[in-house]
């Protein structure tokens, strides 16, 4: 039986937050979608990081790795190639073109930027749309950034016109009894009929070990990828830690050696660092407690638990961190402090005054990793029980193989192309 075919991009300029969140989605597509549509699934992980092929992928799942950007004070530049940005863009964009163009994939997902970086993604998603059959959704976490910043991207990228040629629904990730982006205007309004609340992407991810790197009991701090980290971690590996108690400092994959290696040296007894551990559900579910940053993955992972947690979120960059922060403690999921303010004697007044509870999160809408198996299945059944499925097909096929004909016109070559 032909496959459905699934594509999950995320241009990944800082951290792992979006390629964690698409890897969250294709295994949670790939066990539950064949059995909503009555056809396997295959599919490919477009990133901007070398490191996602470290993680585990879904059988029948593969990466495409794009050459790699970073975000600077003066916007994104090439990560590790010698080019201007100018030359890397298209590079790109001619990458995406061919993955979509030579896949042809029936559902597309687009993690937070519509058109990705310099719009390099556009191009590519408008070809997909007139080959078909092709369904294209955005994926957006719950927050974006403060509303006049939101607006501002979006006003970009082309605003609301733009956003409705290119997809057929906005999968927002969140719930918006906690926080609502659209309410709070960074989401306009005009989009509204598109969007469909999945709940927060939280319970249900993958375990990977199923053990503990840390004997005996501990708190645990993590600072997500790391790269922006070090503040955190810096203060957490000198707070006291409690008689019989270890504590588990999780850097990230993505920070400095000369960080990491400070950290280590400035430990107190009982405290362990490590750059990542194979399971990091597992160890935050067994924790006394948690203390980290507000990247939209990490407090997922924590809100499928009843652990208590202190949320330490990001102050640069974007005010994401720091909206949902406040949204979850005031909805009384988890509790927050700035980073300006805390100090290891502040951090260690915190876990001694939280060891032994717990936080009840049942309120919250956790089951996003189901819903959104059952709105792709929405989107894809037309397609999957249609007669014209295979043909439909071979049109693709036909489509790529005029565009290579025409393609060798321009260039005065050989235009017989064998079909």
């Amino acid at each position: 039986m032909e496959p459905m075919r699934i594509v999950l991009y995320s241009h990944d300029s800082v951290g792992l937050g979006h390629v964690r969140r698409n890897l969250a989605l294709a295994h949670a597509l790939n066990n539950q979608l064949p059995g909503l549509i009555g056809r396997p699934v295959t599919g490919i992980l477009i990133t901007g990081t070398a490191l996602a092929p470290a993680f585990r992928l879904p059988e029948g799942w593969d990466w495409v790795l794009l050459p790699g950007v970073a975000k600077g004070s003066a916007g994104y530049l090439p990560r590790n190639l010698a080019l201007p940005m100018h030359e890397l863009v298209p590079l790109r964009a001619s990458l995406l073109q061919a993955t979509l163009a030579g896949f042809a994939p029936h559902l597309v997902v687009v993690d937070r930027h519509a058109t990705g970086v310099h719009g390099e993604l556009e191009i590519a998603l408008r070809r997909a749309r007139t080959a078909g059959p092709v369904r294209v959704v955005l994926g957006l976490r719950e927050v974006l950034d403060s509303p006049a910043a939101a607006l501002s991207e979006w006003a970009r990228l082309g605003g609301p016109r733009v956003v409705k040629a290119l997809f057929d629904a906005i999968w927002v990730y969140g719930d918006p009894a906690v926080h609502d982006p659209v309410a709070c205007g960074e989401i306009p309004f005009a989009l509204r009929k598109l969007i469909r609340y999945t709940g927060y992407l939280a319970e249900g991810r993958p375990s990977v070990s199923g053990t503990s790197c840390m004997p005996g009991r501990y708190f645990m701090t993590t600072v997500g990828g790391g790269s922006d980290g070090y503040a955190l971690a810096r203060i957490a590996v000198a707070a006291p830690v409690p008689d019989g108690l270890g504590h588990l400092l999780v850097a990230g994959p993505q920070m400095p050696a000369e960080q990491l290696n400070d950290l280590r040296q400035h430990a107190r007894p009982g405290v362990k660092v490590v750059s990542a551990v194979d399971d990091i559900v597992f160890h935050i579910r067994h924790a006394a407690a948690v203390v980290a940053m507000g990247g939209y993955n990490t407090v997922c992972e924590i809100m499928s638990t009843p652990v208590p947690a202190l949320i330490v979120p990001r102050t640069q960059s974007r005010a994401e961190q720091q909206i949902r922060a406040a949204s979850l403690a005031a909805a009384g999921y988890l509790e927050q402090h700035d980073i300006g303010t805390l100090t290891p004697e502040i951090l260690a007044g915190w876990l001694a005054a939280r060891l032994g509870t717990t936080v009840d999160r049942r309120r919250a809408v956790l089951d996003g990793l189901i819903r959104v198996p059952q709105l792709a299945a929405e989107l894809l059944q037309p397609l999957a029980d249609s007669d014209q499925f295979s043909a439909d097909q071979v049109s693709a096929d036909q489509f790529r193989a005029n565009e290579s004909v025409a393609a060798t016109r321009a260039k005065g070559g050989d235009s017989r192309v064998a079909v």
